[in-house]
């Protein structure tokens, strides 16, 4: 059956476990296993799915990014997945202000689009670098903007639609005549336009729908289908509008129609002067005092976060710097956003803003934020979500009423009532978000792993939606129903709006084939969840310590779905660099965290890592550590990468490749005994062709030359009286054996600083790491800690120049050994070199006068791992230093080759998509005589590969630009 259907389709239809197992989630607490994942190609493979649904009465569930938080995006059906080629701009009309785009396109891609005209697409949500229009548009998202630029259904002119019995239709604003006519038409779409007249014509109907939808000023209203919205208008007498099915359509979650085009109206860019005032408030009420009089402006952004929110961003490594603003242990902050187009004007709304909240008297901080400044602030908010997955432990804030939205005069009042409910139930909530709309996330902290919590699950969200019904609100304010609210639709518009709403349905979708169990005749809100409920949990015995997580199941489940690793290489950072090259769920820290979970959970075997499932999805990750930063919620894929190889081997035994990568250094040492002959091996194109073949190398790549060097004469020839302190400079595998160069000019730099520097040489274990080698990795690790440790209880300074090398100090040491007070002097005093320079300059113990006042142009890349465990900004510091040098980093996210992988022949065409994504083209623009800096071995290796360009370490650089 699902073979002809797969023969059938111009795309790709997926039936294998491993795929189907990462699209049973998304970012909800439900799971359903798909019989299927389909990637449509084009609207004939939409049509041909929809005729396949009809005969075999199976669910079609659409999906984009699959960001969901109500469970719109999982069911037992197949899911349909137009994110991989459903990408197109079709049409942009700029005197119209309005552009058409198919449903894949990323909000924030979009954006960058429309920048250069003056215009944007202006919801905004919190996953808007990955999240798509045809989300929004099923959702109808709003976000942070809607105070100013209104939610989604308020932008959609148009759409084209694929209906349920294949054919096509257009809905857009019709006249009367046209509405006329097209009631006439005997088609489903002509049969759709009249009955919904006949139905919503009836006064009673529409006085009912008046009387028990939310209260018309909540503007983020998404409760069943929007048949409120769609009686305002010129023909039912009730507004001056056209007709427009649109308006239905928009919030419907894919269950009425599927959508294959949308046009969208667009407004112009906010105003470019801004200014945001952050209020600091003691206690909760005292903020949402606030909420109503600050809204008295013409406000762009009113948003707030409260303690168990900014308490998350204390432990995760991106937002710690986005916390500069906060003073002292608020409970609150709402963040109060003001623009315009003049700076008079700006400082003048400003005033009367800062008037309003002095007069108010409940803040006790109140810093106001400009420029850059701003947009960290909003980073930290809009990263809540995500963050909320760091809460160690099975006890998670979990969505089902976070989506309650009230007028703002009821707003205080109703989340007084609220958190009476939650101490009812002897529960802390989270508060945060877009208290000017009137909605706050509010989030109870459950273990739905536990029946008792799965009982207070559904006894919260029926006592919310009761409360929310009181106060005529709506229980549904951006996220949608989805699983989690549908259930409760008949409570919030009542019994004959409901049985209306299921005509709706039969009406568009007689079969009952798209998006099944979604608004009407729902799922029920405490079944299918992520986790078998009062499941004996499996033990999982691991090499590397993952106790901070409580093990390496908890690790993976850390991983909410919130789907920050699927933005595109046009966003900022690196995760996830095989995903933006290849764009397949598996290839995302998601899909992998996804994997992981899904078969240690499972899986029957004695070792639950021997899957193949696991081997495949964990084949492209680069080891990057970008996840470990970037994702909210700090999933270490590398982490759990190496421990999975390491399981998986340990069964299946370890290829010969693997070997010859993994004990790297011993036949570096061994070749740099003869390096002249080691050298002219290499470079033979038959004896380094046959080297390459023998070990599974890409022939186009080229073998790293071995060097023999004592770095201790070396030293020996630059030591002088020092007059600052002692380093002690830190010789890893890779500049013992291949970067000698940069060896040496580390050590004449530091001794022509002035340091007293000594030589410490260690492998660091990062082969060993990197191929699963774990047993390997940890003999090393007690070796070197037994050799660093006079060092360390001295408090010395150990410098490093490789970032994967020293880093690893601070990173997988930290799970392989076990004195953690030891560990934790190793993560203070270990500094890659760029890192103590610019202390060092910083403290004045380095000035300019040292270097040349000659101009130069550099452009930095920096590895990964200097990304995801340090920061960029050293190396710019240190690089700035020469009075003359021009300097700027390289939004390059990762270079591609991350060690052995890019060496790999299967893997080398991947590797270089990575690099040609952002790295190469900035290379590439650069002029002849701009110098590249990079300080990973493999990171200069594959910009060498990928540009012909050779790039240099930053010490090296900095060793040519002295002049003392």
């Amino acid at each position: 059956m699902l073979k002809d259907l797969a023969d059938g389709l111009q795309g790709d239809l997926l039936t294998d476990d491993l795929s189907r197992a990462l699209y049973a989630t998304d970012a909800s607490v439900y799971r359903k296993l798909p019989i299927a994942v389909a990637y449509p190609k084009n609207v004939a493979d939409i049509k041909l799915l929809i005729t396949f649904a009809n005969k075999n009465k199976l669910g079609l569930i659409p999906r984009t990014a699959g960001t969901s938080l109500a469970g719109q995006c999982v069911g037992e059906g197949i899911v349909v997945d137009v994110s991989r080629e459903f990408t197109k701009i079709i049409a942009f009309d700029k005197e119209k202000k309005q552009v058409t785009v198919q449903p894949g396109v990323v909000r924030d891609e979009l954006n960058q689009y429309l920048k250069p005209f003056g215009l944007f697409f202006g919801p905004n949500t919190s996953t808007s670098n990955r999240c798509m229009i045809g989300g929004m548009v099923g959702n109808n998202s709003s976000g942070t903007t809607s105070i100013q630029y209104g939610v989604t259904r308020d932008k959609v002119v148009s759409m084209h639609c694929v209906l349920s019995d294949g054919s096509e239709a257009f809905f857009g604003a019709v006249s009367r005549t046209e509405f006329e006519k097209k009631k006439s038409e005997r088609t489903l779409e002509g049969k759709i336009y009249a009955t919904l007249f006949e139905e919503l014509s009836n006064e009673a109907t529409q006085e009912n729908i008046e009387t028990e939808f939310p209260k018309p000023s909540i503007h983020r209203r998404n409760t069943g289908y929007a048949v409120d919205e769609l009686i305002k208008n010129d023909i039912f007498g009730n507004g001056q509008e056209n007709f427009n099915l649109c308006k239905l359509l928009s919030g419907s979650e894919g269950t009425l129609a599927f959508t294959t085009e949308v046009t969208l109206q667009l407004d112009d860019l906010p105003p470019s002067f801004s200014a945001m005032v952050a209020t600091h408030y003691r206690t909760l009420e005292e903020c949402l005092m606030d909420v109503a009089p600050v809204m008295q402006h013409n406000l762009h952004t009113c948003e707030m976060m409260d303690k168990v929110i900014l308490d998350c961003t204390k432990n995760n490594r991106a937002q710690l710097v986005n916390r500069f603003f906060v003073d002292g242990d608020p409970a609150a902050i709402l963040m109060l956003e003001v623009r315009s187009h003049s700076e008079e004007d700006l400082q003048q709304q400003l005033e009367g803003l800062l008037g309003t909240i002095e007069k108010s008297g409940q803040s006790y901080a109140n810093p106001v934020l400009y420029g850059d400044d701003i947009n960290k602030a909003i980073e930290l908010r809009k990263a809540g979500l995500g963050l909320l997955g760091n809460m160690v432990g099975d006890r998670k804030a979990v969505a089902c009423i976070e989506d309650t939205a009230v007028a703002l005069e009821d707003l205080k009042d109703f989340i007084g009532e609220f958190s009476q409910i939650m101490k009812g139930y002897h529960q802390d909530a989270v508060y945060y978000a877009h208290a000017g709309a009137g909605e706050l996330h509010l989030r109870p902290i459950l273990n739905l792993k536990k029946s008792e919590d799965v009982v207070l699950f559904r006894s919260i969200t029926t006592d919310v939606a009761k409360l929310t019904k009181k106060y005529n609100g709506s229980f549904s304010g951006e996220h949608g129903d989805g699983i989690v609210r549908a259930e409760f639709i008949p409570l919030m518009i009542g019994e004959e709006n409901y049985a209306l709403l299921k005509r709706v349905k039969a009406l568009f979708d007689p079969n009952y084939i798209f998006n099944p169990g979604k608004i009407v005749d729902a799922f029920p809100m405490d079944e299918s969840l992520r986790y078998v409920v009062d499941r004996k949990e499996p033990e999982i015995k691991t090499l590397m310590d993952f106790s901070d997580s409580e093990g390496i199941l908890k690790a993976a489940e850390k991983c909410n779905g919130s789907g920050d690793c699927r933005k595109s290489h046009h966003m900022n950072g690196a995760m996830c660099p095989s995903y933006q090259a290849t764009k397949n769920e598996k290839d995302t820290t998601r899909g992998r965290a996804n994997a992981l979970r899904e078969f240690l959970t499972h899986s029957e075997k004695a070792n639950q890592f021997d899957h193949q499932e696991l081997k495949q999805v964990f084949d492209l990750c680069l080891s990057c550590k970008a996840c470990a930063s970037e994702c909210p919620s700090n999933v270490d894929i590398a982490a759990l990468k190496a421990e999975f190889l390491y399981q998986y081997q340990e069964t299946n035994g370890y290829p010969l490749r693997s070997k010859l990568f993994a004990h790297n250094t011993r036949l570096n040492a061994m070749g740099s005994k003869v390096p002249w002959l080691t050298n002219a091996i290499y470079d033979s194109s038959f004896l380094g062709g046959l080297v390459k073949k023998m070990s599974g190398v890409a022939p186009e790549r080229n073998l790293p030359k071995v060097h023999r060097f004592n770095f201790e004469n070396h030293l020996n020839k630059f030591k002088g009286q020092p007059t600052q302190k002692k380093v002690v400079l830190y010789v890893d595998e890779f500049v013992k054996y291949l970067d000698v160069e940069v060896g040496k000019d580390a050590i004449e730099l530091l001794c022509k600083l002035g340091y007293d520097v000594e030589l410490f040489y260690a492998e660091s274990g990062r082969t060993y790491l990197s191929k699963g080698f774990l047993k390997e990795a940890k003999k090393l690790v007690d070796k070197n800690m037994e050799k660093l440790k006079p060092f360390l209880d001295d408090g010395v300074v150990l410098v490093g120049l490789e970032p994967s090398a020293i880093l690893s100090f601070r990173d997988e040491y930290q799970r392989l050994y076990d004195d953690k007070e030891l560990l934790k002097k190793l993560a203070v005093n270990s500094l890659l070199i760029e890192e103590f320079l610019a202390l060092e300059i910083a403290g004045g113990h380095i000035t300019a006068d040292s270097f040349t006042e000659e101009a130069r142009t550099v452009k930095i890349h920096n590895h990964c791992h200097q990304k995801a465990l340090s920061n960029q900004k050293v190396t710019f510091d240190v690089l700035n230093l020469p009075k003359n040098y021009k300097v700027s980093i390289i939004a390059s996210g990762c270079c591609g080759m991350a060690g052995s992988f890019g060496y790999e022949k299967e893997h080398y065409g991947t590797s270089m998509q990575v690099g040609n994504l952002k790295l190469f083209p900035a290379v590439a623009k650069s002029a002849e005589d701009t110098i590249i800096a990079a300080n990973g071995t493999s990171c200069r290796h594959q910009i060498k590969d990928g540009t012909k360009r050779e790039a240099q370490h930053p010490v090296s650089i900095l060793r040519e630009a002295l002049v003392v």
